[in-house]
């Protein structure tokens, strides 16, 4: 596939803080690929840059080509960009919410009507095309600030946050928005705080901390990698954890009365026999390894600023 989307050497300071430093990644034509860190690591900061909102200190962002230093305004009308922020204008209805956003990229009002809707019809608000914005549910205000994200018809869409705050019903919407558009052919940068989120939908992943790139790969082959295929989680007091992990061979992680161990399939059943007869152990789960456990092993626990 090709490279529609590459960053070299990317650096963004903050009174001499680096927000992001010496980020370099590529993006290949019909990807997904989620954005994942602790708040501060440079997601925002990163995506703001490859959208030409934000000036680079230094490196290089090229989409399909274009320098986003040299050429920001080519590089905005290729890009669909769906915030995190609700910034729908509560002045206009529904559907003119679409038509204004449209006049920005000089998109002729017949086909920008013609766009208003097949958009919402995508996004299941045609029915509420008169409505006034503080007459949607949140689910709906989220679902029509994806269908202004592609009224000029782009072929990479960046997704900041798409489903926070939403209910399970609305979140499941704007998935299948997504696996829709996926199957379009869409680009797709996605930035999420749900692991579930980036499993689902992403096909590679950029971990990042502190404004470097810390692991990438497909969320499977992550996971595999940095923790295994099971994870055996106990729970007790001190002595009793002391006790369990005390000699265990593979990678382990306390926090507070709860120890997670690390292993493969076969290592599951010797590990629940071992706590089994682990005096002061008050509780055992055997559950399969997913993204959270390799999110908190690469990034800790601690809460950031």
């Amino acid at each position: 596939m090709s490279t529609v989307i590459e960053a070299l050497e990317v650096e963004k300071r903050f009174g001499g803080q680096a927000a992001v430093d010496r980020l370099s990644f590529r993006v290949a034509a019909g990807e997904c690929v989620g954005f994942l860190g602790p708040n501060g690591a440079g997601k925002t900061t990163t995506i703001k840059m490859l959208c030409g909102q934000a000036p680079l200190d230094r490196g290089q962002i090229r989409v399909r080509g274009v320098d986003v230093a040299r050429d920001p305004r080519q590089v905005k009308a290729r890009l669909g960009i769906c915030p995190q922020e609700d910034n729908l204008d509560t002045d206009f209805r529904v559907r003119d919410n679409l038509l204004l956003y449209a006049t920005y990229f000089g998109i002729p009002r017949e086909v920008a009507l013609a766009r208003a809707a097949e958009w919402l019809r995508f996004v299941h608000l045609w029915e509420r095309r008169d409505a006034e914005i503080r007459a949607l549910s949140g689910g709906m205000r989220r679902a029509l600030l994806l269908a202004r994200s592609l009224i000029n018809d782009p072929d990479i869409l960046v997704l900041d946050e798409p489903t926070t705050g939403l209910d399970p019903q609305a979140r499941h919407q704007v998935w299948n928005a997504i696996d829709e558009l996926k199957a379009r052919g869409v680009t797709l940068l996605l930035t999420t705080h749900y692991m579930d989120e980036a499993e689902r939908l992403c096909d590679r992943l950029l971990i990042i901390d502190r404004g470097r790139l810390i692991a990438e790969g497909a969320p499977a082959r992550l996971i595999e990698a940095r923790v295994g295929s099971d994870v055996v989680e106990a729970w007790g007091g001190a002595a009793a954890l002391g006790r369990l992990t005390e000699g265990f061979a593979g990678e382990w992680e306390r926090a507070g009365r709860r120890v997670c161990l690390f292993t493969d399939r076969p290592g599951v059943r010797p590990l629940l026999d071992r706590a089994e007869v682990t005096a002061g152990i008050e509780r055992v789960l055997h559950r399969p390894a997913n993204l959270e456990d390799v999110f908190l092993r690469l990034a800790g626990r601690e809460l950031r600023e």
